[in-house]
């Protein structure tokens, strides 16, 4: 079994790494065909509609810049592009994880069950819907805390200069945190840890955390990649609660 006290600090890219090995193991790989099935129906579909869109939204974000900052378009005109597929890679991968809650949080049970030796919970059909009601409350939580912080950084892209500049930095770092937070909580949920709790964990190792958000922030906007994106991030991010946060955290159960 593995734990904190005798698994070496590790970084985020490591456990992100780490999801795509995870992903192949034999007997998980079954819990990963539906959120991998839902991930590419809905981020598929998502992105294909984005894209065809781009060409009319880059110059009505571009008609915000000021014209003493028009110099700077050929710097400017990419961060517009990075800004549009940030803001709607978050908004895709929100929907998409509601949509497979249930599916992303049996994945991180029996990868927890897998890595530390402990025998599967047998969960099927019956136990998702029992649980159903406790996982839906949790990604209202993630939400009711996420919506304010993303409403002020979006006022942000609305001020000449820094919309342009400047916030596309920002939303970039919040995401990478937000992504951390949606991910790992899978893991923390199935032990019945509080959401502030598990926030406050979290950021007793930032920069591990950051890393790994900023990874899954990434490679979430590269097209075909995308689509295996959400079962990589749930098993890193599992990988991730075994070696750092299940020693700790697991009596909560």
């Amino acid at each position: 079994m593995t734990s904190s006290s005798s698994t070496p600090s590790r970084s985020g890219i490591f456990y992100f790494s780490q999801g795509w090995k995870l992903i192949a193991l034999p007997g998980i790989r079954r819990f990963v065909f539906m959120p991998l099935l839902i991930n590419i129906l809905l981020m598929g579909g998502a992105f294909w509609w984005l894209f065809t869109r781009l060409d009319r939204w880059i110059p009505a974000l571009l008609s915000y810049v000021p014209d003493w900052l028009q110099w700077l378009s050929y710097l400017i005109w990419p961060l517009a592009v990075l800004s549009i597929l940030l803001v709607f890679g978050y908004l895709f991968s929100t929907i998409t994880n509601w949509i497979a809650a249930p599916f992303n949080g049996l994945l991180a049970e029996q990868l927890e069950a897998r890595l530390t030796g402990a025998t599967p919970p047998d969960s099927g059909v019956l136990g998702i819907m029992k649980d159903l009601p406790r996982v839906m409350k949790r990604e209202w939580q993630k939400l009711a805390w996420y919506l304010p912080r993303a409403v002020l950084l979006l006022i942000l892209y609305f001020i000449p200069g820094i919309g342009q500049t400047v916030a596309p930095v920002l939303w970039f770092l919040f995401s990478a945190w937000m992504m951390a937070i949606q991910y790992c909580d899978y893991p923390f949920d199935n032990h019945k840890v509080p959401f502030r709790t598990m926030r406050e964990a979290l950021r007793g190792r930032k920069m591990t955390n950051m890393q790994f958000g900023m990874m899954v922030n990434l490679f979430t906007m590269i097209p075909i990649i995308n689509l295996f994106i959400m079962p990589v991030a749930i098993c890193g991010a599992t990988s991730m609660w075994v070696d750092n946060f299940r020693q700790a955290h697991a009596s909560w159960r």
